[in-house]
């Protein structure tokens, strides 16, 4: 097997791979400590890396000093979030996908399967594939001749689980390992100057609402299940909200990780919920870094 590209890394972290593998291991030690905060000696010690190295990490990945990332990362800081940044998503049902995300703004279009595309299951069609390092560790990237279709992570499954929990979204077609081709969509779509990014959904109806109410939600907030269940004017069915957050298949790409419960809990990730904290946490840590810039 090909060893995995960098194509969907940030572009301004040409290993941002690596930089999510150190930030998982800090992560791990900082919960094993919890609640005591460790500091930025005892964690690069830990991590076997000079001070000013792993300080030089950190900054590039997250944008802020690790005990401010800490705090990000408390297991009750997803109540904090929900009560200073979350969106009701009181008009997500009626602007559809003209969201203020920064992902968001990457798309070009996203094409639902119409009804009868649904039930032949992806007959038909030809699905690329090819694993890729991201921010967040490796991933596995997906597309058909409409746009991509399918991602998902691998540090809590294994490549044999992704594998085949993605094929299983799409039956009945004829899967293609292509890196070349992989990489030249990401490349496109993630380089300097680049094209919108396409996606090429495959779920039903109501799947297809929860998901466009998850587009507008923006970076460095959250929602939760009802507030997107009050949006898309199904306002008792938050089970099946949730259920239908956690068969996005394009993960990060529809920031799911963004939606809680409405306790504050973290709730389920269908990648791991340490992946989950992870994208919280370095999100709303930017965004903190940007207002205060």
């Amino acid at each position: 097997m090909d060893q995995p590209s960098t194509a969907l890394n940030d572009i301004s972290e040409p290993s941002g791979s690596y930089h999510y593998l150190v930030m998982a291991r800090a992560i791990e030690l900082i919960d094993q400590a919890a609640p005591k905060q460790l500091s930025l000696s005892e964690l690069a010690r830990a991590l076997n890396m000079s001070e000013a190295h792993f300080q030089r990490l950190f900054t590039a990945w997250v944008g802020v000093s690790p005990k401010r990332y800490q705090q990000y990362l408390a297991l009750d800081q997803a109540k904090a979030l929900l009560a200073g940044h979350c969106t009701t998503l009181e008009t997500a049902h009626h602007v559809g996908l003209s969201g203020s995300g920064r992902l968001h703004d990457l798309f070009l279009r996203w094409e639902a399967m119409s009804p009868g595309e649904y039930a032949r299951q992806g007959a038909g069609l030809v699905i690329r594939w090819a694993w890729q390092d991201t921010p967040y560790g490796e991933a596995l990237v997906m597309a058909s001749n409409k746009g991509i279709c399918a991602l998902g992570f691998s540090a809590d499954c294994g490549r044999d689980a992704a594998m085949a929990d993605l094929t299983s979204r799409w039956p009945k077609a004829e899967f293609a390992e292509d890196p070349a081709s992989i990489t030249l969509l990401l490349a496109n779509a993630w380089g300097p100057g680049a094209a919108p990014l396409s996606l090429h959904l495959m779920g039903a109806p109501f799947q297809i609402k929860v998901w466009e109410a998850l587009l507008a939600v923006p970076d460095g907030s959250v929602t939760t299940y009802s507030h997107i269940a009050q949006a898309i004017g199904h306002p008792k069915a938050v089970r099946a909200v949730g259920t239908a957050v956690g068969r996005n298949p394009i993960s990060w790409l529809i920031p799911c990780h963004r939606a809680l419960r409405k306790s504050g809990g973290l709730g389920g990730y269908h990648w791991g919920l340490p992946v989950k904290r992870a994208l919280l946490a370095r999100e709303s840590a930017r965004a903190e870094a940007a207002q205060s810039a």
